[in-house]
Order: C-alpha cells, then structure tokens, then sequence
C-alpha cells in the first residue's frame, strides 16, 4: 500500500479520476482522518456538480482552441482589455466544468483559488460541527453546568474574552464546549439544543485578521455556517436550520459574542 502525505492537489487529482487507483484507499483513509479536507472534498464536488449543471447546454461541444491556448497560458492577454480577465475565468470555468484539465485550471493567475480566510474558518467549522454534533455522550469536554469554568478556560486556551451567548430566546440551550485546533491556532465551540433535539455550534478562534461576512455550504445537503472574520477573530455558527432560521440564531449570537469581547 503506498503511504505519503496527501494535500488538497489529490483532491482534484481523485475528483479527475486522476489519483493513481493503488493510492485511493489511502487517500480515502486519509480524508476520513482529516474532517477539514473531507469538507473541503465535499465542496468540490458540489461546485463541479453546479457548474456541469449550468454549462449542460455546452458541455459536449469542443472547447475553442483559443480559449485553451489563453487557460493554458500559450497565448498573451492583452493588459489594456478589461474584459480579458473575465474571458480567463470564463475559459477556465468551462475547462473545469468537462473536467478535461483538472481542478487546478481555475486557479490560473489568481482565479478561483479556494484557500481564502473565510473558507477556511466555515470549513473548519462545519468539519467539527458535523463530528460533534452527532455525539450523544462526548460532544463537549465541559458540560454547561459548568459555564463558568468553561468560559475561562476556552478565553485562556484561545487568547479571546469568550462569553457563551445565551440563545434561550431563540429555543437552545447551551449544552458546553470544547477546545479544538485551528490550523496553527486554536479554535472554541460551543454546542447548543433545542427541545427537539437540534443541534447549532458556535465556532470562535482568534487567528483572523481580515474582515469579512457570509454564509457557506460545504455540500448541497449538509450544514451551513453564517461565519464572520473581524476585530482579530473569527465566528461561525453551524446548522441545518433553514437559512433565514440559522441567520436569526446567527446575529443574536454575534451580539453576544461581540459585546464579551468588549468588555
């Protein structure tokens, strides 16, 4: 069996049936072992699946040679054309939708690249919300009936002025927390309920330095995270509430959040 260390290039290479077929069970173990690149697996796939969706029409029709030749770089784009950046993305996105060039094809000169800030924190999010959540007896490390410890010791552990927010108004309780890693940071969740027995997350790490808001899906049918990166932190909350339910849940949480790191 071969063994080496994966990346995301073998995602594309395995969604491209490019993986060479005595790596794939290694590959997959690994995936399994890697909740974060599992998502972001899972993503890919979606997008490739949209895309082939809305480009049914012109999948099976040849790709102009002159659009292949500016992808690939064999032929100059002119600088003073404003359009020539939109016809790259366009030539690139065709390519990868036939699947004929790989994944890495939209990633030329700095398009479609997916290693953006915000992914990261919403894939990260989601990978552990979709571990944790599911857990009966080990969701958290420390119970609710705890708060207080568990408020200090994730501020200490995260470098932030953590306040569990209190979502009882919007029908969870907090059931705890727990401490993760991040990338090279560490990250906080908090896992809530509703009498129903759904589950949301809270995922906060203080890494980011950029600013940003939205809302990401790393698949078609899975949990969604409403994430924002501002004021040297992160935030996401995970579920699979309907959007306009989860955005609700969302912006009373951010408030909350926002105002214990202010105090």
């Amino acid at each position: 069996m071969i063994r080496r260390d994966f990346s995301e290039r073998d995602i594309h290479m395995a969604l491209d049936g490019e993986l060479p077929p005595d790596e794939r069970v290694t590959y997959e173990a690994w995936l399994e072992a890697n909740p974060e690149m599992k998502a972001r697996s899972a993503r890919f796939t979606a997008d490739r699946e949209a895309l082939r969706a809305a480009l049914a029409g012109v999948l099976d029709e040849a790709v102009p040679v002159r659009l292949r030749k500016v992808v690939l770089g064999e032929t100059p784009v002119k600088a003073e054309a404003p359009r020539s950046r939109w016809w790259l993305g366009a030539a690139a996105a065709v390519l990868l939708a036939a699947g004929g060039f790989g994944g890495y094809v939209a990633g030329i000169d700095g398009i479609g690249q997916e290693d953006q800030a915000e992914d990261r924190l919403a894939e990260q999010a989601i990978a552990a919300h979709v571990i944790y959540a599911a857990e009966k007896r080990h969701a958290v490390e420390v119970p609710a009936s705890d708060k207080d410890h568990l408020q200090t010791w994730l501020s200490n552990r995260v470098g932030l002025k953590l306040v569990a927010p209190d979502l009882t108004a919007n029908g969870f309780q907090l059931i705890g927390g727990r401490l993760l890693p991040a990338g090279e940071s560490k990250a906080a969740m908090l896992l809530y309920e509703d009498d129903k027995g759904e589950r949301i997350s809270l995922f906060v790490t203080a890494e980011s330095a950029e600013n940003a808001t939205g809302t990401y899906a790393s698949a078609q049918a899975g949990p969604q995270a409403i994430y924002w990166l501002d004021k040297g932190y992160g935030c996401a909350v995970v579920g699979s509430l309907p959007r306009e339910q989860l955005a609700v849940v969302a912006k009373s949480a951010y408030g909350q959040l926002l105002a214990g790191l202010a105090s």
